[in-house]
Parts: structure tokens; C-alpha cells; sequence
């Protein structure tokens, strides 16, 4: 145990000393840190959790391996059209129409278009090449003789499959229909990640603005305005949850402080605390994500919680007619203590994240830390001095207080509320103890069940918004969402356009006779997530490649049918001249796209059903895999993301065992150095490990899983428990110290501290329960587990620390009773 009280006293005594100049050093040292907020970008989507995944990197390398040199890469803006029957003549010249302009633009780069609507058209008249010959044809045609040539061009499977799921060939009608239109852009990424930006972005969204002309319904989608949709929600989600958060937590801090005055130095030292993490950020170049959407509440959370200590504490002196002075030498030497174990703590709780894989999450964690520790200073060393220089010209002019009397104070309604705990411990403690321990021990089994979930969807807006944010005034009013709604439809309307895809990357000697006829069989029995034709899996190949070349070139047919022996169309003799030939051809991009140069590494593109899970489709992807004789890995998107989707649980078990073990031996030891008594950070830990049984039961529950966002709470919730249980166990030691018998002691802690507390509960609560109005999900997901984390954690500490503490005495008490018995 050392002198801790020497080191308290001098801060204390500077801070009474110096007041003006503490104040004048955190204002020099914000404008240092605000300079950095210019720096600040952003970084929105699911790239920045896929870029250092290893299976990214697979996916990147096989992206690398089959993309030609020095090609400008593509990408592809889908246009859905929606009519009583896009099989019309009117709905496909509609669809022609939009095509043409699109093409006519530059600046859209645009090099093809294709649709259900041109191939009727060339069905018609073979020799309708351009779209400006297909419109005419269409025009020029009857009703009837439309009908004829798209029933027969809706014969041909890769035709229909443009349509949607009610389609009648019959009747030759169907309510909807994608048309493509191929566009040449520099720096598109193939990555399985969606960033906030996109050279697409600019292009589809200028053709949203094309749409208007056509008297059917017209949807652009494309990559570019899933990126706009993702950079966008990102403002409107500051937008909305920020100024919300801001008007309850001032409602509560209005009722907490009672006094305009030291409410105004409350709300200066937020945002001090807010300026300096932000700053940082910006120096730090560090980007800001929907992840650290969440800082500013969790600073808050903590903020609030350190102001309502120091003034409440305070205020228990003041009404005792100490002067301001020695009244706020005592809170700071009380609170210091206090402030710095929950700092510590806290701390370690958002540093655990930093052992994440994932790169926002170490963002999220180092950036929370730092932004904690700025909160100690600002609140444990800026707001008492700036307390006490506003209070001292408050006697100098004769300015009277608003308010005065501390929350929870003696005998109040409140401080009676809050000696449950006490009530408890004083009766049955044990057994108290022990129902919370059969408690903790079902809700934490249970919670063990919690899913885990990584996808786009998670950081995309809902379907639908709430009524109430559609009546909201201008600029708070968010914008308009498609993306979703575009996703769920093509889904639920369109049999394979939506299909996602898992992609085989092999690698062996290609050479081989028996390789390509190893590549057809793959295909064939496939698993229940592929999609079939004719009992065989959907996929490109270099064998689809082969076969279709072949129809198209009677010479290239020849020369695979003189070394194909059993006659499936697929060569076995002489592959070496096949693969030449073929690279030599026109098709010779598209076939560089599937095999290498060295004919060592090729690539197998299999479609699956948009709707299967994730776990499914990447075991069917692997089983796939392994039937070759051949090297295979499963790689794609859908493989990147259940990657991913493991990483995040690991990460949360990774993080909650570090934030765990690192906060008990913190709390350990710094009881033993500062009291003597290092079972108290024993006792300090009980409400936190129920804390996270509730919160784990409760995650599972309610059905949140644990996703990119929500993967940290488990850490957090301890990072921010340790913030309620610390001031408890911390006020009771100095209370018990200063010879208090113990019920007393507890009835003081309670009351005092306690009072505080539920001050502090209730503002934050509501501060970090508005994201749950946010519009991403991942973000509303966040505030509920937050705010319940606080909710349990504020429950605990009042409820099960005082009746352990009892516990506590009595065994300590009893060791110190025997060992002075037994001495000689």
C-alpha cells in the first residue's frame, strides 16, 4: 500500500491554486486538437472490414490472376423495369429508349447495352445491330407481330432468366425485367467490400436522373448506388442521432444539475472531451466509420457519468458549509482515486479491442481508449477547477445558486430507493448471492447461443423507414433508401440474376488430357445452394468458354472436335493447341479471364441461390473444392464475408477474455497499492461478470447478433461497468476507512454515490439508446446493447455490490479475527 494521498493532494492543490490557468491550458491545448478535425475523412461500407481478411486477399489474387494487364476494368449498371407487362410493345421501347440515351451520353462510358427488349428486336430483324435500328424495328411492328417474336425469343433459357418469376410464356407476359448496360471505368475494385465511394457512383446516379422520361417504372442498382447509399446513410445518421442524443441527455442534465451555470460547464467539458477525441482522429489519420459513429455517445456516457461525480461530490461539502475551497480539494482527493480506476479500467475494456484482426475494430478501440482517457483529464482536472473559478466570482458578484442540494442526499425518496441493496444485505446476503450466481450461470449458457452476423445488408438502410422520421423538418429528415428494397426484390422476383457466386481457384498442370473433362464433371450432382440447369451446377468456366466460342466458330469447333473423344464438347487430347487457339482468338480476353498464361492456375465461377445462408453455401463451395484432383480453394464474396463473420466472434471472445483478465489484475492490484486490500477488486468484478451474463442472454433474446458493431460490446460493457461498480466499492472503502461500521458506510455510498449514479444511468441510457433511431441497423443493434449494458451495469453495482460487500467484511473480517487469535 503507498501514499497514494501525497500525488492527490498536490493535484488538488494546483487545481484550487491555479484554477484560471488549468483553464486557460485545456483551451490552448483544444485549439491543438481542433486543428486536426479538418484532416478527417471517411470510410463507410464492408472494405474496410474485408481488406486484411486473408480471404480477401485470396479473392484478391485470383481478381489479380485473370484480370488482363492494363485493362480498363468494367462494371455494369442494372436498369429494373417494372410495368403491367414489360413484354409491351410500349414497355420495351421504354427500355430501348433509355438504353439509347444512356449509350449517347460520354460521360457515362457506357459500351454495351443489352435487354430482353434487343434481343425481340433482333428476333425481328437479325440484321437491327445498334439501338437506334432496334427502336425503329419495334416501332414499325404490330402489337401481334412483337408478341410472336418475344415469345420466341423468351424460348432461349438466358433470355427468360431476364425476366421475373411470373413470367407466362404462353401469354407472353411478366410483371418485370433487368436490362444491362457495360460500362469501361478506371479504378473499379474488385474486392468483396463495398466502400463509401465509387467511380460507379456518379455514373448510376446521373442515369437515376435519365429515368424520369420513361412511362414505365425504371430502378437503376449497381455498385455505385450501394456506395452512395452507404456514404450517405452515414451523415444522416449523425444528422438525426446526434442532435436527438444531445436533447435527452440536456433534458436529463437539466434535472441532474438543477443549476444553468454549472450545466453550461458540464455541457463545455463534453465537448471538450468530444473536440480532443476527434482531433486526435484527424491527426492520427485515422478514418471516421460507422463504427465511430458510436464514440461521441460512449464519450458522453462516461462524461456524464465523471461531471454528475464531481459536482454532486462537491455539492455532499458544500451543504455542510465548507467553503469552496477546501470542498473541492476533498472531491478532487476523493474522486481522483475514483476516476482513475474507472479510467484504467475503462480503458483496458476498449483496448482489449485492439487484439481484433479487424482493422475498424481496432480503430474503434484505440480511438474510444484515447477518448476516454482525454475524458479523466477534462473532467477529473478542467471541470473542478472551472467549478470552482465560475463559484468564486459567483461570491465575488453576489450571484446566486439555482441548486445546491446533492442527489440521493439523506433521506430523500431516492436515497430510500437506493438502499435495496443495503436492505438486502443486511437480511439475506448469502442466499442473495447465490440466486444471482444460478442467475448469472443461465443467462450466460444461454447467451452462449448468440448468433453472429457480417453482411452488406447490416450497414445498408431498411426497406422501409419509420413514419415518424419521413415527418421530420428539414435537414433532420433522411433521404431516400433504395438499395434495400431494390435487393429484396430482385431477390424475391428474380430466380438467378441475384444469385450470388463462389468461385473455385485452381492451380496444378493444366496440360493435362483429363483436366478439362475433370473441370465438366465438377458441375455435375452439385449441392443444394448451387443453382442447376439440367442437373448440372451454373458456371463459367474455360470450359463454358471453349463451348461457346466453338458455336460461334466453325474452324475453332473442328479442332475441338478432333480431340474430343467421347464427344460432350468438351476436348481431351492436345490441350496445349486449345488453350492457344483460344488465346489467339477475338474471345481471347474473355478467356484470360478464367485460365493464366502459364495454363497453371484457372478459375470456376459457380452461382448459388441469393437467399441460402452463409454457412451453407461456403461448406458446399469447400465440398466442391475438394472433389477435384487438383489444388482447390472456395473463394468469393460470400466466402470473404462468413470469413469475416468468424473473425468478429473470435474477436469478441478475444477481446472479452483480455478486457476480463486484464481488468482483474488491474483492479487486484490497484486495490492492494492504494488500499491495502486487493479483495476488493474481487468484489469490484461480481457486478460485471453478471452484467455480461444478462447482456449476452439478453443479446440472444432479443435476436441481436453479434455483427461488426455490436462485436465490441462485450468488452465495452466491462469497460463501462467497471465505470459503475468502481465508484461503489471505491466510495465504500473511503467511507469504511474513515470509521464508519459498515451498514453505515453502505447507506452513505448509496445515497451519496448512488445518487449520482442513477443521474448518470438515466442520461446516458437515453444518449446511447437514440442510435437505436439510426438509420443503419448495425448502429440501432449498437444503442439497445449499449444502453442495456449501462442499464445492468448501473443495476448490479446497487443491487449485488452491497450485499457482497457484506459478504466481503464478514470473511475478511473473520480471516482477521482467526489470524489474531491464533498469533502467539
Amino acid at each position: 500500500m503507498i501514499d497514494y494521498e501525497v500525488y492527490v493532494d498536490r493535484l488538488g492543490g494546483y487545481i484550487t491554486a491555479h484554477p484560471g490557468r488549468v483553464i486557460a491550458l485545456f483551451f490552448v491545448a483544444t485549439l491543438v486538437f481542433g486543428a486536426g478535425l479538418g484532416n478527417i475523412s471517411t470510410d463507410a461500407g464492408t472494405s474496410q472490414f474485408t481488406d486484411s481478411s486473408p480471404a480477401q486477399e485470396a479473392l484478391d489474387d485470383v481478381n489479380r490472376e485473370f484480370s488482363p494487364a492494363f485493362e480498363t476494368s468494367s462494371g455494369s449498371t442494372q436498369l429494373i423495369q417494372q410495368d403491367s407487362n414489360v413484354l409491351s410493345k410500349p414497355a420495351m421501347l421504354d427500355m430501348l429508349r433509355l438504353q439509347e440515351r444512356i449509350m449517347d451520353r460520354p460521360s457515362l462510358r457506357a459500351t454495351s447495352a443489352s435487354s430482353v427488349a434487343s434481343t425481340v428486336a433482333q428476333t425481328l430483324d437479325p440484321s437491327a445491330t445498334t439501338l437506334e435500328e432496334q427502336i425503329a424495328v419495334l416501332e414499325s411492328s404490330s402489337p401481334a407481330e412483337v408478341r410472336a417474336a418475344a415469345k420466341q425469343a423468351t424460348a432461349n433459357p438466358n433470355v427468360a432468366s431476364l425476366l421475373s418469376n411470373d413470367f407466362n410464356r404462353e401469354s407472353v407476359k411478366a410483371s418485370s425485367t433487368i436490362g444491362v448496360v457495360s460500362h469501361e471505368v478506371p479504378g473499379i475494385s474488385s474486392s468483396a467490400g463495398t466502400s463509401g465511394t465509387s467511380p460507379m457512383t456518379d455514373i448510376q446516379v446521373e442515369i437515376q436522373t435519365m429515368t424520369s422520361v420513361a412511362e414505365s417504372d425504371i430502378t437503376v442498382f449497381g455498385s455505385g448506388i450501394i456506395s452512395s447509399e452507404l456514404g450517405n446513410v452515414i451523415a444522416d445518421s449523425l444528422l438525426l442521432v446526434v442532435p436527438a442524443a444531445v436533447l435527452l441527455i440536456f433534458g436529463f442534465l437539466v434535472i441532474a444539475y438543477r443549476d444553468p451555470i454549472d450545466l453550461l460547464l458540464g455541457v463545455i467539458s463534453l465537448g471538450l472531451a468530444i473536440i480532443w477525441t476527434f482531433g486526435f482522429m484527424g491527426l492520427a489519420d485515422i478514418p471516421f466509420s460507422q463504427m465511430l459513429i458510436a464514440v461521441p455517445p460512449l464519450l458522453l456516457a462516461v462524461g456524464i457519468d465523471f461531471g454528475l461525480h464531481a459536482v454532486n461530490r462537491y455539492r455532499e461539502e458544500r451543504v455542510k458549509d465548507v467553503a469552496p475551497v477546501p470542498s473541492m480539494r476533498t472531491t478532487v482527493k476523493q474522486l481522483s482515486v475514483a476516476f482513475f480506476i474507472v479510467t484504467g479500467t475503462t480503458v483496458l475494456g476498449f483496448l482489449a479491442n485492439v487484439t481484433s484482426d479487424l482493422g475498424p475494430i481496432q480503430d474503434f478501440g484505440l480511438v474510444a481508449a484515447v477518448g476516454i482517457l482525454f475524458t479523466f483529464l477534462v473532467f477529473g482536472v478542467f471541470l473542478p477547477a472551472a467549478k470552482l473559478y465560475v463559484d468564486q466570482l459567483r461570491q465575488k458578484y453576489n450571484v446566486p445558486e439555482f441548486a445546491s442540494a446533492p442527489l440521493g442526499s439523506e433521506g430523500g425518496l431516492l436515497a430510500r430507493v437506493l438502499s435495496v441493496g443495503v436492505f438486502i444485505g443486511r437480511r439475506a446476503p448469502r442466499a442473495f448471492l447465490v440466486l444471482v450466481l444460478v442467475t448469472t450461470v443461465v443467462a450466460g449458457s444461454y447467451g452462449t447461443g448468440v448468433d453472429t452476423s457480417f453482411s452488406q445488408e447490416d450497414f445498408l438502410p431498411p426497406e422501409e423507414q419509420a413514419d415518424y422520421l419521413q415527418q421530420l423538418p428539414e435537414p433532420f429528415k433522411p433521404g431516400v433508401y433504395t438499395v434495400t428494397k431494390d435487393l429484396n426484390y430482385l431477390e424475391d422476383n428474380f430466380e438467378t440474376t441475384q444469385g450470388d457466386s463462389v468461385t473455385i481457384y485452381i492451380e496444378g498442370q493444366l496440360r493435362e488430357d483429363s483436366t478439362l473433362e475433370m473441370i465438366h464433371r465438377n458441375g455435375e450432382d452439385p449441392p443444394e445452394t448451387f443453382i442447376t440447369e439440367d442437373r448440372r451446377a451454373e458456371s463459367t468456366s474455360i470450359v463454358t468458354v471453349i463451348q461457346s466460342y466453338a458455336a460461334q466458330d466453325p474452324e475453332f469447333a473442328a479442332l475441338v472436335a478432333r480431340n474430343d473423344a467421347n464427344g460432350n464438347g468438351v476436348p481431351d487430347d492436345n490441350l496445349d493447341m486449345i488453350y492457344d487457339e483460344l488465346l489467339s482468338s477475338p474471345v481471347s480476353g474473355q478467356a484470360s479471364s478464367y485460365i493464366t498464361e502459364d495454363y497453371r492456375k484457372t478459375r470456376i465461377v459457380y452461382t448459388v441461390e441469393g437467399d441460402a445462408e452463409q454457412d451453407a453455401i461456403v461448406a458446399d463451395g469447400q465440398e466442391v473444392a475438394d472433389r477435384l484432383r487438383m489444388s482447390g480453394v472456395a473463394t468469393g464474396n460470400t466466402v470473404v464475408f462468413k470469413a469475416v463473420s468468424d473473425t468478429i466472434f473470435m474477436s469478441a471472445i478475444q477481446s472479452l477474455v483480455v478486457a476480463l483478465v486484464a481488468t482483474a489484475v488491474f483492479l487486484v492490484f490497484i486495490y492492494q497499492l492504494l488500499e491495502g486490500q486487493w479483495t476488493l477488486g474481487v468484489v469490484n468484478l461480481v457486478p460485471i461478470v453478471v452484467t455480461l451474463a444478462l447482456l449476452a442472454g439478453s443479446m440472444r433474446y432479443f435476436g441481436i447478433p453479434l455483427n461488426a458493431l455490436t462485436a465490441t460490446i462485450l468488452a465495452i460493457a466491462i469497460g463501462l461497468g467497471i465505470d459503475y461498480s468502481a465508484h461503489v466499492v471505491h466510495r465504500f472503502a473511503d467511507e469504511y476507512n474513515e470509521g464508519s461500521d459498515l451498514y453505515e458506510a453502505l447507506h452513505l455510498t448509496v445515497g451519496g454515490t448512488g445518487g449520482a449514479l442513477t443521474g448518470s444511468m438515466l442520461t446516458t441510457t437515453t444518449g446511447l439508446g437514440v442510435l437505436a433511431i439510426a438509420i443503419t441497423p448495425v448502429l440501432g443493434q449498437f444503442g439497445i446493447v449499449t444502453a442495456l449494458s449501462i442499464f445492468y451495469s448501473y443495476l448490479t453495482a446497487l443491487v449485488v455490490t452491497p450485499p457482497a460487500l457484506v459478504v466481503w467484511e464478514r470473511l475478511t473480517q473473520r480471516e482477521t479475527t482467526t489470524a489474531a487469535t491464533t498469533s502467539p
